[in-house]
């Protein structure tokens, strides 16, 4: 039997959101924390429908990118540049295997400065770089969500000590 190497977990926080609103307050938490920068990289799971794309837009808003965010399911990619910080809002859900990910170029995008967003990392899989969140979307019924943050990174736990 082969086992899958699993990346050590430096802290895990789960949180409830009952609500939309409730989605974009914890955005509008991570915009303001200091650590949130040019090096952080967050991973979405969940499945279709668990709020990925509305909480990426929540942030992005709280961020300061105006106009219309688009969902990169079809694109892959979708790029943004808020007073000089660069986002990259991925969604690999229509990647069939992981090396689509190096065929895209994506390492010289992972590879420079910039914030990085990633819906469905699985399907890129061990070519991404360790996250430093891991978020999973857990739709509890109606509006509501269970949301587990695991820190992977010492800066991911930074960033999760911004959070209330």
């Amino acid at each position: 039997m082969t086992l899958l190497a699993h990346p050590p977990i430096l802290e895990t926080r789960t949180f409830t959101w009952p609500d939309e609103a409730a989605c974009a307050f914890f955005a509008q938490q991570l915009a303001a924390s200091t650590a949130l920068g040019p090096d952080t990289f967050i991973a979405l799971d969940g499945p279709l429908g668990a709020g990925k794309t509305t909480f990426v837009r929540h942030l992005l808003r709280a961020l300061g990118v105006v106009g219309r965010i688009k969902s990169p399911t079809f694109a892959v990619l979708e790029p943004y540049d808020v007073n000089g910080l660069v986002i990259s809002h991925f969604d690999f859900y229509r990647f069939a295997d992981p090396r689509e990910w190096l065929d895209a170029g994506f390492r010289d995008v992972f590879a420079a400065p910039g914030l990085k967003l990633a819906e469905w990392p699985d399907h890129a899989g061990a070519l991404l770089p360790l996250p430093d969140w891991r978020m999973e979307l857990d739709p509890q019924g109606g509006d509501q969500r269970r949301v587990t943050v695991h820190a992977l990174t010492p800066h991911g736990r930074h960033l999760l000590a911004d959070m209330a």
